[in-house]
């Protein structure tokens, strides 16, 4: 079996700049690379209604805006399956099958879970859907024999209790239908975490500090212009930091030293830039604009391609339809091999149809 790969993203808004760098640059890139005899993209809707079920229209609508973003970015539907994951039912019934195979201790030991109910202040009533996202997540990758799974730092926990269902159930059950997932992380530091514009931690639609991939020029020239940098660096003269100054750490996850031969030549590359800003000289309103220029290079061409498949809407959902197809006939696939495993395909098993005539026989 080849190397199989499966991600995706909740559908509760737009993407914005943080998942590109973060996850879709690089899905690209695998995808190109032909290391991958499979590729599965999915919006996880299903997973997004855990915490927001009181607002099904919320992720129903932002199901198309998520599959414009992955369509424009780069993901080719002839070398990836994008999926969605309600219409796969295969998978909810491999999620309760897997909920024997782990206990609620070990749930909430979970740094990944403990850290989402926090920030989404559930301690005091935990919806039972969303502690059980990490058995769902396993259902999600085992169902596609998936060897690799992108994943930043703060996901990994839940990769790890992923391996350790899948080996509890092959264990159990004396099989190896099921694939343990290994984790695939980020290769530029910049890219695992990108703030928002205004510094926070977090880049998040609520806190109104994204910049999306749809935002028009306009818009994201004005962000920019408005993001946090060193608030020490009073005048231009003044020596600067680089120590949470989201510009630059925005420019380390963007820039590249062509970048510099288009619209600054005053520097070869983003190290000079850098030591000219510590020094002192450099204003942020020049780096800004320069930043500007790095995003539009970068933002322009997915910004056209989303314009020109919004006109197309039925091409994008027969997209999501084949692809979802698709990733249901491997999931079915898991499903049979897992229930034969644990010996409860009653109606395809010869062999227990016929001890159970033979018992009868017997009797009589």
């Amino acid at each position: 079996m080849g190397k199989i790969i499966l991600t995706g993203d909740r559908p509760t808004g737009r993407l914005h700049i943080g998942h590109y760098v973060g996850s879709l640059r690089r899905r690209v890139e695998l995808q190109n690379s032909g290391e991958y005899e499979k590729i599965f993209i999915m919006i996880a809707d299903a997973q997004a209604l855990t915490d927001n079920v009181d607002n099904p229209e919320k992720i129903r609508e932002n199901i198309i805006e998520v599959a414009l973003d992955y369509l424009s970015c780069g993901i080719d539907p002839a070398k990836s399956n994008i999926l969605i994951q309600s219409e796969i039912s295969e998978l909810t019934e491999l999620t309760f099958y897997y909920m024997n195979m782990v206990t609620v201790s070990r749930l909430q030991r979970n740094p990944t879970v403990k850290s989402e109910i926090q920030m989404r202040n559930f301690e005091a009533s935990i919806p039972v859907g969303f502690f059980c996202y990490p058995i769902s997540q396993t259902a999600d990758i085992t169902a596609f024999k998936a060897t690799t799974v992108p994943v930043g730092e703060d996901q990994l926990p839940m990769l790890e209790q992923a391996q350790e269902i899948a080996h509890r159930f092959n264990t159990v059950y004396k099989t190896e239908c099921l694939v343990r997932p290994e984790a695939l992380l980020p290769t530029n530091e910049a890219c695992s975490r990108l703030p928002g514009t205004d510094g926070k931690a977090k880049m998040s639609k609520s806190l109104g500090n994204c910049i999306y991939l749809s935002d028009p020029a306009d818009v994201v020239k004005k962000k920019v212009m408005g993001m946090f940098t060193d608030p020490n660096h009073l005048r231009v003269e003044d020596p600067g930091s680089l120590d949470g100054n989201t510009v630059f750490i925005y420019l380390d996850a963007f820039c590249k030293d062509e970048h510099f031969e288009k619209f600054n030549s005053d520097y070869k590359n983003l190290d000079e830039m850098k030591e000219h800003y510590q020094r002192g000289g450099l204003g942020d309103v020049k780096v800004k604009k320069f930043l500007i220029n790095v995003l539009e290079d970068e933002l322009a061409p997915i910004r056209t391609r989303r314009e020109e498949l919004q006109k197309d809407i039925p091409y994008v959902v027969d997209v999501l339809k084949k692809g979802t197809d698709a990733a249901r006939a491997e999931a079915a696939k898991t499903l049979a091999e897992v229930k034969d495993a644990m010996r409860i395909n009653y109606f395809e098993d010869e062999a227990l149809i016929k001890s159970w005539q033979d018992k009868f026989n017997a009797q009589s």
